[in-house]
């Protein structure tokens, strides 16, 4: 297995575009910006956690490089209390520049998907997310770096296909 770059030297390495598939229902609900946005300490786009704004600095630099930065999520209907929290502050990602669309998954039946969610640069290099049941990452290596030509390209193709069928952020209705 490769050595994994840091987020931040991917994207900056990158030089056309950067995916992002997102399979799963519940993320991190250990992250203490979940748990504030729970309690309602943080139920206003205002009140975004600050701790994102690294990120969200990263999106400007790279968008403003002309990479374009597309996010693609798929979920179940009615969403979970994650879901909803995700499209809470997903506004912070479209305003950085990032491209976000959601797909339920009843309208991903028949599309062929890997098996964890990625990351993929320039259709090159796949960053794989290995998460545990829970959600969050898993404890013996939570990322992996795929440079695999076939593997790209079926990340490539599954993307794209979500992002075909899938909800630009700005009209996707959470239910």
């Amino acid at each position: 297995m490769a050595e994994v770059p840091t987020f931040e030297e991917l994207f900056r390495n990158c030089r056309r575009s950067a995916l992002h598939l997102e399979m799963r229902d519940g993320y991190m609900r250990s992250d203490p910006s979940y748990i504030a946005w729970q309690k309602g300490e943080r139920d206003r786009a205002a009140d975004q956690d600050p701790a994102w704004r690294p990120w969200l600095d990263l999106m400007q630099e790279t968008i403003s490089r002309g990479v374009v930065v597309r996010r693609a999520r798929i979920v179940s209907e009615p969403i979970s209390d994650y879901i909803r929290f995700e499209h809470h502050v997903t506004v912070g990602n479209v305003q950085a520049g990032e491209q976000v669309r959601w797909l339920p998954r009843r309208r991903a039946t028949d599309l062929a998907l890997p098996g964890n969610d990625f990351w993929l640069f320039d259709d090159e290099v796949v960053l794989v997310n290995h998460f545990d049941g829970d959600g969050e990452w898993a404890p013996e290596g939570h990322t992996e770096l795929v440079t695999d030509p076939a593997v790209a390209k079926l990340c490539s193709t599954a993307f794209e296909a979500v992002w075909e069928r899938a909800v630009p952020h700005e009209e996707y209705q959470p239910r």
